[in-house]
């Protein structure tokens, strides 16, 4: 075997050993299934009802603080449909709004969208955590890119929701969020 044979053959391998770890050891990993039983149990008509404060961060590919950004949010529910507007306020004074609209299923399932969702995104409820993949449609400003997102949400034990994001594009990662969601009095 050539050098460059060899060569070629170790990058092949180095990739099949980063794509294993990446499906079943990373964040990606984790099923809804991991978290029956464990923890409080996280009910979106509940949980994500009423006026919330969402504070958090955004890091980018680096894994360096790129933004950070506090949200006012409003949930509401009508048995299993719901609607959660969200008002952003980032640290470089730019605003951003979304309005999401789920649907929960009777066995934890939720089916999202939004106008910059592209389709619908799918997730599910189970013991303490949500789950929830979509595609989102960044603004024409930010490059127009479509992501490929995953959201987990977990609650604690008072009610806080600590949600951590994934931003992918063509696999790689390219940005993270973090926050936490909090019930407020009004």
């Amino acid at each position: 075997m050539t050098p460059f044979l060899f060569l070629v053959l170790g990058a092949l391998v180095i990739l099949g050993l980063a794509l294993v770890r990446h499906r079943t050891l990373a964040f990606a990993a984790q099923r809804p299934a991991d978290y029956a039983g464990k923890g409080p149990v996280l009910d979106p008509r509940r949980d994500l009802a009423g006026p919330l404060l969402c504070e958090g961060v955004i890091y980018g590919p680096t894994g360096r603080v790129t933004s950070r950004f506090v949200a006012d949010m409003e949930g509401r529910w009508d048995g299993t449909s719901g609607v959660l507007t969200e008002h952003f306020r980032y640290d470089s004074g730019a605003t951003d709004r979304r309005e999401w609209r789920f649907t929960l299923g009777n066995d934890g399932t939720l089916r999202a969208q939004a106008d910059d969702v592209v389709g619908t995104g799918l997730g599910k409820a189970e013991g303490s955590a949500l789950c929830l993949r979509y595609r989102l449609r960044l603004q024409d400003d930010a490059g127009g890119h479509v992501l490929d997102v995953i959201d987990w949400m977990y609650r604690l034990e008072n009610g806080t929701i600590i949600n951590r994001s994934q931003f992918r594009k063509f696999g790689i990662k390219v940005a993270e969020l973090v926050a936490t969601l909090r019930r407020i009095e009004r």
